[in-house]
């Protein structure tokens, strides 16, 4: 398990990767696309939820029919891999990684992006050997965290949920530590805002460092 048996597992996209401004061009080229009208970050971050289906029927005031989410969704990853390579690591980020594994505590990195993706790109930024175990989205991008946090602490053997703590920036990241019995911090670097990150209930703050340290305080 780790020194103290504490596990952290990091969300990758708007957390440890610094993606967000990718999201956003990804988001409005699809937009433009579809014939909606772009969206700034700001407006994103008020509106962004998961299952991503809910945050186009927060903007169209309908959810789309399953052919506009083909379409939507298609265009949005079309768009959104093309300036991922372009993107870096959160600042402090890869730092926070050594040094946690360098103190002998485990982590994990559990994503929705999907896998066969999500593996090529971490291991570039050479984190990688930091984690334990990393796993990406595996079918549906219809569904949120929850079911593939179960799934994910199942394969971390020895990694009971009580002494695990999410790091993440998204409501659905919390909601996903809940659904586990794990705890979680929220992260503002990404794609919510402080006040939508801040209903939900859980720890909120303003860099990875600090995230790690309030994790420290939880467990």
């Amino acid at each position: 398990m780790g020194k103290h048996g504490k596990h952290l597992v990091w969300d990758w996209n708007g957390t440890l990767l610094d993606d967000i401004e990718a999201v956003i061009g990804a988001t409005n080229a699809a937009f433009a696309e579809l014939g909606l009208e772009p969206i700034t970050l700001a407006r994103y971050r008020d509106l962004y939820t998961v299952p991503v289906p809910k945050f186009y029927e927060r903007l169209m005031g309908r959810l789309p029919t399953e052919a506009e989410w083909v379409l939507m969704d298609g265009a949005f990853h079309r768009h959104y891999w093309q300036r991922a390579e372009a993107c870096v690591l959160t600042a402090g980020a890869a730092e926070l990684l050594a040094a946690r594994q360098e103190s002998g505590f485990t982590q994990s990195l559990l994503s929705l992006a999907p896998h066969a993706e999500l593996v090529p790109l971490v291991r570039r930024h050479g984190i990688e050997p930091r984690f334990v175990r990393v796993d990406g989205r595996i079918g549906s991008s219809t569904e949120g965290k929850s079911a593939h946090m179960v799934r994910h602490l199942e394969a971390l053997v020895g990694v009971p949920a009580e002494r695990v703590v999410v790091i993440g920036d998204a409501a659905d990241d919390a909601r996903a530590a809940a659904h586990v019995g794990a705890r979680a911090v929220l992260y503002t670097g990404g794609s919510h805002s402080r006040a939508s990150l801040a209903a939900v209930g859980v720890p909120v703050v303003d860099s990875l460092a600090e995230a790690v340290a309030v994790a420290e305080e939880l467990v």
